[in-house]
């Protein structure tokens, strides 16, 4: 999804829950600022704001993204252009999905680009995460604890601490992932 049509996306629910930019920033926990820039285009959110922002919304992540996916058949093999970008321009975040609702699991292609973060807020819900970095290394920040993990390594942990993704180094990091539930 592009910036411009997650803001717009952002600002259409924000009006169906006849929320102000104002009210929605302070339920978000986010500025008022971030709201406006979002809604306008000016800015691709982080990660961890569009999960703060989507939470108002009683939605995940995924439900905002895949709302609008319609599927004549469930297909088997879903081809690179039916992937669901969750992320943005730094940390892109590619969601396997057949459009089933009810999935049990969720499988993510993630990209970091150099210097790249889910956001400086740390994310948390329920359920398990499990990945291995393909490609590059990456520091998971988990509580109040910090992991490198590097190429050929993996990762399990639970979701409810709250966790965020930072590549620290100068090239590119590819990780493999799927998390439970399959919402998030």
């Amino acid at each position: 999804m592009e910036t411009d049509s997650i803001g717009k996306k952002i600002a259409q629910l924000r009006k169906e829950y006849k929320l102000s930019q104002r009210e929605l920033a302070e339920k978000a926990d986010i500025t008022h600022s971030a709201i406006s820039s979002i809604e306008n285009s000016k800015v691709s959110p982080s990660v961890s704001s569009l999960h703060k922002i989507v939470k108002v919304f009683d939605m995940s992540l995924s439900e905002f993204f895949t709302q609008d996916q319609a599927f004549d058949e469930r297909p088997v093999v879903i081809k690179p252009d039916q992937l669901i970008e969750m992320g943005n321009e730094q940390v892109s975040m590619k969601l396997v999905c057949d459009g089933r609702k009810d999935r049990q699991m969720g499988f993510l292609i993630e990209v970091y680009q150099p210097h790249s973060s889910t956001g400086l807020i740390s994310i948390k819900h329920e359920g398990e995460e499990s990945g291995t970095v393909l490609e590059g290394e990456i520091e998971l920040t988990l509580g109040d604890k910090n992991y490198v993990i590097h190429e050929g390594e993996s990762y399990l942990f639970d979701t409810s601490i709250p966790h965020k993704f930072t590549n620290r180094t100068d090239k590119l990091c590819r990780i493999v992932s799927a998390h439970t539930p399959a919402s998030f």
